[in-house]
């Protein structure tokens, strides 16, 4: 099985939307714990809840790789982001059979994508994305680092790294809006 997260409900055909690539895809991983942290959009959540007005395409927040055993390593980059994002968010993890349509993307472990509609073959609730997340890192099945385990060297490239998203997202006032409240030094900084 394949799997896809989404706050959408009912989904019984999973279509393309533009992807980071500018194609129209789907992603799934063939890891269920994988798609655990697109349960939530950290930068749609923000401005939702703060009341920033946006019709466009919402930009994502994505603080995770992989460790060199494969799992899925979340960091937090500001204090309480894995609350923050996900606590009480319910949300859904849809399943779809393997097919021809649906090809490995590289540059991300256990990743596939269709450019092709995909017929939802299940679809698992989950009434607490934050839980979900917790219950895997519990299992072993993730990594999680919080804020305050972060290092002074990484706490430094975090900052630098968010100085840049900001200059460079002039077209993306959702993303520049979640900045701003997630590191209030940008208001004076930036």
């Amino acid at each position: 099985m394949l799997y896809h997260a989404s706050q959408t409900p009912g989904i019984e055909v999973l279509e393309p939307r533009t992807s980071n690539e500018n194609v129209p895809r789907i992603y799934f991983s063939d890891k269920r714990e994988n798609v655990l942290v697109y349960l939530s959009n950290a930068v749609e959540k923000t401005c939702r809840e703060n009341g920033f007005a946006h019709t466009g395409k919402w930009q994502k927040w994505a603080t995770y790789g992989f460790t060199s055993d494969g799992l899925l390593h979340f960091s937090e980059y500001y204090e309480n982001a894995l609350t923050d994002t996900y606590a009480g968010v319910q949300s859904y993890i849809y399943t779809v059979e393997p097919s021809e349509a649906v090809i490995p993307f590289e540059k991300i472990r256990n990743c596939f994508y269709a450019e092709t509609p995909q017929r939802v073959a299940s679809c698992e609730i989950v009434p607490d994305a934050l839980e979900a997340l917790l219950k895997a890192e519990r299992e072993g099945k993730i990594v999680i680092t919080r804020y305050s385990e972060l290092s002074e060297r990484r706490l430094q490239w975090i900052r630098q790294t968010t100085f840049d998203e900001y200059r460079n997202a002039a077209d993306a006032p959702d993303y520049r809006y979640f900045l701003k409240k997630k590191y209030p030094f940008l208001e004076t900084e930036a």
